[in-house]
């Protein structure tokens, strides 16, 4: 009897463990037809999802360029590191979104010619399909935003654009592009050949980070909860330079964040190991 008594707690044991994974499916999509074609996406749900009537808050996590829906997924390990973080009591039970932004097309932002407005999908089809047909909790307390490198710039630029969205926002080694007028007027043209002068001089203005955060109301600078993260081997000068400067001008704006730089590169190395503290920094935007 003893040993039948043995074997029977360890099977709950095992049926227990079981029952605190998530799931991740990798390979969904939407058809936009702002984007005129198909996006896939990812998405994580969290262990009891299946089997509770609850809705939960919800992460948008952005890939970098050159990535899409799938690499949050296989490179930073997103299944693991958020059952780890909520069955430790350190997250909350959350859903992880991980939208594609690449093709022959790429960019969280819309282009200055008008050609990819994937600013305006993700806004207008993307948020409202996801949270639809998933039990997402309504409201901007329930929603966060995270990414990495191009991710990280999108992070900031729809948290600052869109404020109403987010509770909280999680850049990672963002790409900064463009901090100055010069600087839009050097790149611009090199990667959209036809586009204007006038062009360039709207998208500066709607899509520079320090731009953007002069324009914040005094009794606004609070909305957002700013985790900021890069290594101090990141070897892009757009990143490392380009994330302190932003970090000077938000101490001088007086607009409150964290801001580390850790040790690491522009590497998964470096992302895999924030994740877990981004779960719980969003967590904390959840429950305030």
């Amino acid at each position: 009897m003893k040993k039948i008594y043995t074997l029977s707690v360890s099977c709950l044991l095992v049926v227990s463990l079981q029952a605190q994974q998530g799931k991740v499916f990798d390979n969904l999509s939407l058809e936009s037809k702002i984007l005129k074609t198909t996006k896939k996406y990812a998405i994580y749900l969290p262990p009891d999802y299946e089997t509770s009537q609850r809705s939960y808050p919800v992460l948008y996590l952005l890939h970098g360029g050159g990535g899409n829906q799938i690499v949050w997924v296989q490179n930073g390990n997103v299944l693991n590191q958020a059952d780890d973080a909520i069955n430790s009591g350190k997250a909350t039970p959350m859903i992880i979104v991980m939208p594609e932004a690449s093709g022959p097309k790429r960019g969280y932002t819309n282009d200055p010619t008008g050609e990819w407005l994937y600013e305006d999908y993700f806004f207008k089809e993307f948020i409202p399909y996801i949270e639809s047909t998933y039990r997402i909790r309504k409201g901007r307390r329930y929603r966060a935003i995270a990414g990495l490198s191009m991710g990280g710039r999108g992070t900031f630029l729809y948290a600052l654009r869109h404020p109403e969205m987010f509770s909280a926002a999680c850049p990672l080694s963002a790409a900064t592009f463009p901090l100055t007028l010069d600087e839009a007027k050097e790149r611009l043209p090199q990667r959209y050949k036809n586009v204007t002068e006038e062009q360039i001089v709207e998208y500066f203005n709607n899509y520079s980070i320090p731009e953007l955060m002069k324009k914040i109301p005094g009794d606004r600078k609070n909305a957002i909860r700013w985790y900021i993260e890069c290594g101090d081997d990141d070897a892009l000068e757009q990143v490392y330079v380009g994330n302190c400067l932003i970090h000077i001008e938000m101490r001088k704006l007086e607009i409150p964040h964290e801001f580390r730089i850790r040790d690491g590169a522009h590497t998964w190395e470096l992302w895999r190991s924030a994740l877990p503290t981004v779960l719980e920094f969003v967590t904390a935007s959840f429950h305030n």
